[in-house]
Parts: structure tokens; C-alpha cells; sequence
């Protein structure tokens, strides 16, 4: 029988640290026997386990609560008045501006002087009669208390400073009122309670933003005054529309729909009148215009954009200078610039077309304007061109007869390309060379653009390629701007345009070298994309090969575009993903950097198959040439003027009648288009350097169009019929007097001494 096995009681460990009790709750170490009942039950509850003790009570232990100190609110200006002057009786006195967004008047009596203050509620107008009541009589310690009792916040306040708070600084609404001069020093009189911001002091120190209404005026105070400029806690555009910002910096102002027959994209046009100035926007629906007007205004008389730039345009900044390497607050085209622009394409376009309404529908527009000083007056456009094709590849021509690439903005660079022959063939005649954009080098070799004169391409939408496919939206804010994956092999690549088709497919993925058997045969012709025709643009410029044997490279100003505008996206497509693989560029040949924008009213997403025309007009045309993108022939299938031997039989009219930079004249220059373009030295070298600059980052190979089609050959040459009258249509623009000094020297070569007099400069 086996014998029962005693299981013997386990110590348990009590609450005491020092106390181990035996399992019958006596404590053999610390047990006497003297003790009473109830100090040994007392023992036994504090020496048993939590758990156990918990058990019994049949509740959890309760535990201390922290209090924690309840932090008082500060006051208002209503009740500091109401503590010291207890009683007092507000009055509505007035109420004005439309039923939806009305401006009430109260006024408070105090100490036998009447205080009125303004709002868009009677509560709001209240607060402010009573921080003028407190203003006149109240006196705090320091500032930081009256800011506490006017419930206003100053970020990184400085405690060491000598200049006090003045009454601007604590008090003051967000509203617009005086610009201080250099020696303001305080708002005028009869402005009391309005800010005295000026439209750069409601902006962030480079940020771009506006910032809150009491820390705006505070900082343009201290400006005014010499005093440092602090940072405040900024209102981003995202946290309000620019409907709602703008009635809260003039209350009270009106929309009115002045139009409801525009393009689909742009249905509507707004207008709203602030400070006896018009500001228009236009969008698909009323609301979308009124918030296009509205960015407008904000643009112009605050200076705040929505841009998904953080900052604008610093002063004096040196265009694309050699070496430089700015970030994307230093491309910010300015939003009124950008604006303007887009106007002057959109409104020349819907001019044009006025006559031909069936070739009037477009999904890409894009324009060239020139501007020659500061004054956007006297901006003129240049070129206008639609179309989202390429020619097929059938079509062909052996003669350049036919527009290969009709894209919107490579069409508009030919049509530039146009007017540029027409400005130095203004130099074939003493009493015109004055009309012209261009000017005798001061080296004697070649021409030079005006000082002052600036080029600007607008594009309603993002380039095709790299700076399109990875920006299906526009950023709408700085963090939307940076790129999250900018390592990703697929940013940057080359890409093509396919034959017949819109969008582009990467280089790398394409047949390599395309010959014309191969794409008569049936291979689809491909072509590189608008993203990177722009980024050759930017070393090599936008007067091509043929144009360089008279100029230096001319380089775009700004590129301003009217939808899917990603900042990140676009300054690598254009420059960014070759500006440190690029190097040994020849003089006068760098990396441009253009400035870049998005305008106020973007254009919405077209839906819908994209017409088989191609539009284009160059200043000094009477009217559009309509191009058939498939074939890349007019309608009745002549030559487009654009094509390459139009522009070639123009090259050859000018060669030994005015300077070169090459030294080529007309007897050694071969009739040969590709020879013709490979004499210019320093241009093939740049171009060779963009190729490999592209292929030492390992973003593809550049295609190159069937070698055939280039060696086509001039027999007859004469100039066209009315290649000059360009000069009349933009004499306004440059407002240039002819000098009666110049004399008839056009087959003489100038020396290399002879510098352009003074009247060769643009008056500004």
C-alpha cells in the first residue's frame, strides 16, 4: 500500500518585503505570542498576497490619483474690460456689405469715450471694441501678458530685446491698411485697429505663406522701426481657400460672373474688384473661377501665392548662372508674371480661332511671349501651336518637307525658330536692323538678343515624359512638391513618343537605332518626348543647329504651366537629372535653369480623343496655319513654312549677307542639310556632351530619328515672300528708334573692335 505523500504549505510572499509567512498566515520570524486577535488579523491581511487580499475584499485596490493642476484659460479682451468696468452695454450701430458675408459695428462706452470695433460677426466686431477700450487706459507689465489677454500668440518671443511692444503690435486685426515707408513708424491717423502690414510683411521670410493677421502687422511695425523680424506661426493656403482668405482680409467684396461661354475647361469667367482694381479667374464652374479671381488678388496685392513653391523669387538672382545650384524656392516664377503670361497665349489663341471655330478644340496649347524690360504692358506673344501628335511614320518625307513631332511646345519652338529668322533678316536692311530683337555681337562674330529681352513658354500641361508621368495631380502643397522616391530607377529615364498614339514608353525598352527601311516596313517611328527636348533646350538652346552659325544660344527665361505642375517632377525633367553628369560644355554653352510656375486658374483634365491637327502662328502672320498631324503636311499637302526646308532655304538667304559666329560663308557652306548643321563646332560638342551627361547617369540612350531623312539638298534659294513683316507687330513691344548714323555695310564683314552704339539697346 503506498504510503500518501504530504504536501507541506508553500511560504507565500506577503506585502511586507521583510514578512514570509508560513501558509497558515503566521509569521514565525516576527509572530508573538502575546499579541492580541485583532493586531494578528490586522498582520495576516497585510501579510498575505495581493491577490489573495483583492479576493476576499472582493474590490481592486484602489490607487492614488495625481491631480493634476487645471490650467486656467486665458481672457479675452471682453472679459479683462468686464472685470474692470463692470456693466457695460454694447450697441450695434451699424451693419453693412452683402447678407452673406455682412461687417457689424459695435460700440462700447467706457470712462464717458465711445469705442467701436468691426467684424464679420457681432461677436467678432464685439472683441474688437473691447480691445480698443482696453488699448486707451489699460497698461500691462510686458507684453507677453497683454498678448495673453488679447489671446495672440508670438513664437520664439525674445525675452533680451530692447524694443518694446507698441500698440500696432498687440492689437491689430488681419487686414490690409498702410504700406510703411522707410521712415514710417506708425500707421495714419484714423486707422486705428488696422494693421499696417504692407504685402511683403504678410509674408513668411521666405516661405511663401501668409502669415496670421496680428503677427503680420507686428512684423511689418518692427520692420518699419528697424527692429528684428521674428518668426510667427504662419497661415498656410491649404487651411483656407482663397475665397475665405481673401473676405477676411476685405470684407465685403463681390464676384461677378462676366462670362458663361467659354471652352470646357475654362466654362466660366469671375471677376472680383478689390481696391478699384479687376482681378478675373476662370474654371469649369462658377466656384472654381471665383477661387482662381480670388488667388489672383492675393497674388497681386499680398503677394501670397498657392503656388506649391515655398517661397518667391529672391532679388537679383542670377539666371542659370554657371555652377549654381538653387533649390525650388529660387525657380519661383512670380504668380502675377506667370498669370500674365497665360493670359496673353490663352487670349491670342481664342483671337485666332475666332474665325475657325472647327479647329478651335485642343488638349495642349502652348505659346512663346517675349518680354523686353520689366513692364508687363508691353509683352507680346511670339508663337502659338496645339497638338499632342506625331507624323506617321509613311509619311516621311526625304526632302524635310514634312513637321515630324507637331507636340504643342515643339511646334511653338519652330514657330520661334521662324521668328528669329525674321529678326536678323532685318538686318539686310540698314533702315530696319533697329527693329530687331537682335544685335551685332560686341565681338563682331555673330548677333546677341537685346539686353532685357526674355523668352517665356507656356504650356497648359505638364510636358510629356519625365516631368509628366509621375504627376497625375498638381502639388498642392511644399510637402506635395518633394519628391518621396527620388532614388526610383524609372525617374529621369528617357522616354519616346510612339507612332499614332499619345504617351511615351522608355528609351531602354524601344528597338535601339531606327532606320528608314525599317520604318517603312512597318517599325513605329519614335520620337524623343517633350520632357527631353526641353532638357536639350536647356544646354543647347532653342535656336537649333542652323541658327547657331549666326547667335549665341538663346535659353528660356521661365516655363509656366497651366496644370499637373509637380515641382520636383518638372525642375528634374528639365535640368535636374543631368545637372551633375553634365560637364565640358564649350562657351558660351551651360546648363539653364528656367524658372517655373503654375497659374492661378489651371486647367481641368480633358477627356476625350485628341484632334489629328496641329495649329501654329508666328507674330507677323496673318493667320494660323492648320498642319495634319498625321502627315505633317497643310490640309492641302504643301510644305508647313516650319518644316526643315523652309527653315534651311532661309538659312542659306541670309549666309554671306550678315555676320557669322562660325566664319562660314555661302561658297563654303554645303548645300547638304546635315553638313550644314555639323559645321557648327561648339554646338555639336554641347549636344555630344547632353548625350553623354544622359548616359553617365544611366537614363538611356537618346534616339535618334533615320540619319536618311537630313540629307536632303537645296537647289534653288530665295527668300520668301514677307519674311519681315514680324517687325511691325512687335515695334510696340520694344518701343526701339531707328538710328539714322548706320550706314550700308552688309558684305563686309565688321572688325572685331566695332561694338553696337547705344541705340542698338533696348530704351526701357
Amino acid at each position: 500500500m503506498a504510503t500518501p505523500m504530504i504536501m507541506e504549505p508553500t511560504p507565500l510572499i506577503s506585502r511586507d518585503e521583510n514578512a514570509v509567512t508560513d501558509g497558515m498566515g503566521e509569521s514565525p520570524t516576527n509572530g508573538t505570542a502575546g499579541e492580541s486577535p485583532v493586531n494578528n488579523t490586522e498582520r495576516q491581511k497585510r501579510s498575505m498576497p495581493v491577490d489573495i487580499f483583492e479576493l476576499m475584499s472582493g474590490s481592486p485596490s484602489k490607487k492614488k490619483r495625481k491631480k493634476v493642476p487645471v490650467q486656467s484659460q486665458p481672457k479675452n479682451a471682453v472679459c479683462a474690460l468686464n472685470e474692470l468696468r463692470p456693466g457695460l452695454v454694447y450697441t450695434t450701430v451699424d451693419q453693412s456689405g452683402p447678407v452673406h458675408a455682412p461687417t457689424f459695428t459695435v460700440s462700447v462706452e467706457v470712462n464717458g469715450q465711445q469705442f467701436e470695433g468691426q467684424g464679420r460677426s457681432k461677436k467678432l466686431a464685439k472683441h474688437a471694441a473691447a480691445e480698443a477700450a482696453l488699448r486707451s487706459f489699460v497698461q500691462f507689465k510686458n507684453a507677453p501678458e497683454a498678448q495673453q489677454a488679447m489671446n495672440m500668440h508670438i513664437a520664439d518671443l525674445d525675452f533680451t530685446s530692447d524694443i518694446t511692444e507698441s500698440e500696432g503690435d498687440l492689437f491689430n486685426a488681419f487686414q490690409p491698411g498702410h504700406t510703411p515707408g522707410p521712415d514710417a513708424s506708425s500707421a495714419p491717423e484714423g486707422q486705428e485697429g488696422v494693421g499696417s502690414g504692407s504685402p511683403s510683411a504678410l509674408q513668411n521670410g521666405g516661405s511663401g505663406v501668409a502669415s496670421s493677421g496680428a503677427a503680420a502687422a507686428a512684423a511689418a511695425a518692427r520692420a518699419a522701426r528697424g527692429g528684428p523680424l521674428r518668426n510667427m506661426h504662419p497661415v498656410f493656403p491649404p487651411d483656407k481657400s482663397p475665397v475665405m482668405l481673401l473676405n477676411e482680409l476685405r470684407p465685403g467684396v463681390k464676384y461677378e460672373c462676366v462670362g458663361e461661354n467659354g471652352e470646357p475647361y475654362a466654362k466660366f469667367t469671375m471677376t472680383v474688384v478689390v481696391d478699384g482694381e479687376t482681378f478675373e479667374g476662370t474654371g469649369p464652374s462658377k466656384k472654381l473661377g471665383k477661387a482662381a479671381a480670388a488667388k489672383a488678388a492675393l497674388a497681386k496685392l499680398y503677394n501670397l501665392t498657392f503656388s506649391p513653391f515655398n517661397s518667391p523669387l529672391p532679388a537679383g538672382r542670377a539666371i542659370g548662372s554657371p555652377g549654381s545650384q538653387p533649390g525650388f524656392e529660387a525657380l519661383a516664377l512670380p504668380q502675377v508674371l506667370a498669370d500674365h503670361i497665360a493670359r496673353l497665349v490663352i487670349g491670342k489663341f481664342t483671337a485666332l480661332m475666332e474665325g475657325n471655330p472647327g479647329h478651335a478644340r485642343r488638349k495642349v496649347l502652348a505659346g512663346i511671349v517675349l518680354t523686353a524690360g520689366p513692364q508687363m504692358e508691353a509683352a507680346r506673344v511670339i508663337s502659338i501651336a496645339t497638338g499632342t501628335k506625331c507624323i506617321n511614320g509613311e509619311h516621311m518625307s526625304v526632302t524635310g518637307a514634312s513637321l515630324n513631332d507637331t507636340h504643342a511646345e515643339i511646334v511653338a519652338r519652330r514657330c520661334l525658330c521662324d521668328f528669329l529668322y525674321s529678326q536678323l533678316e532685318l538686318h539686310l536692311d540698314p533702315a530696319t536692323c533697329e527693329q530687331s530683337v537682335l544685335v551685332l555681337n560686341p565681338n563682331g562674330k555673330g548677333f546677341i538678343l537685346r539686353d532685357g529681352v526674355k523668352l517665356h513658354l507656356y504650356i497648359s500641361t505638364a510636358p510629356c515624359g519625365d516631368a509628366r508621368i509621375f504627376s497625375p495631380h498638381e502639388a498642392a502643397t511644399h510637402d506635395d512638391s518633394v519628391d518621396k522616391h527620388p532614388n526610383r530607377k524609372a525617374r529621369g529615364q528617357l522616354r519616346t513618343k510612339i507612332e499614332s498614339g499619345e504617351g511615351t514608353i522608355p528609351v531602354k525598352s524601344s528597338d535601339g537605332i531606327q532606320t528608314w527601311d525599317g520604318v517603312l516596313q512597318g517599325q513605329r517611328l519614335l520620337t524623343m518626348s517633350c520632357s527631353d527636348k526641353l532638357a536639350r533646350w536647356n544646354v543647347v538652346g532653342v535656336q537649333g543647329a542652323l541658327l547657331s552659325h549666326f547667335m549665341e544660344p538663346i535659353y528660356l527665361e521661365s516655363i509656366v504651366l497651366g496644370s499637373l505642375f509637380h515641382p520636383s517632377h518638372m525642375y528634374r525633367a528639365v535640368c535636374g537629372r543631368i545637372e551633375n553628369t553634365v560637364q565640358g560644355l564649350p562657351p558660351p554653352y551651360r546648363l539653364n535653369k528656367p524658372l517655373m510656375s503654375l497659374i492661378t486658374s489651371p486647367e481641368v483634365r480633358q477627356p476625350g480623343k485628341a484632334p489629328n491637327y496641329s495649329v501654329n502662328w508666328t507674330i507677323g502672320q496673318e493667320g494660323p496655319e492648320i498642319i495634319n498631324s498625321v502627315t505633317g503636311k497643310d490640309e492641302r499637302g504643301q510644305a508647313s513654312r516650319l518644316c526643315k526646308q523652309g527653315l534651311f532655304r532661309r538659312f542659306f538667304n541670309l549666309m554671306g549677307k550678315i555676320p557669322t559666329r562660325t566664319g562660314t560663308t555661302k561658297d563654303g557652306c554645303s548645300h547638304v542639310y546635315a553638313n550644314a548643321k555639323s559645321i557648327v563646332i561648339d554646338y555639336k560638342m554641347a549636344k555630344e556632351q547632353l548625350v553623354m551627361a544622359f548616359q553617365k547617369a544611366e537614363l538611356g540612350m537618346w534616339l535618334k530619328k533615320p540619319l536618311d531623312q537630313d540629307m536632303f539638298e537645296l537647289e534653288d534659294v530665295e527668300l520668301p515672300a514677307g519674311a519681315t513683316t514680324a517687325a511691325e507687330d512687335l515695334k510696340p513691344a520694344l518701343d526701339i528708334k531707328p538710328s539714322v548714323d548706320i550706314k550700308p555695310s552688309l558684305d563686309i564683314k565688321p572688325p572685331s573692335d566695332i561694338k553696337p552704339s547705344a541705340t542698338h539697346l533696348p530704351q526701357p
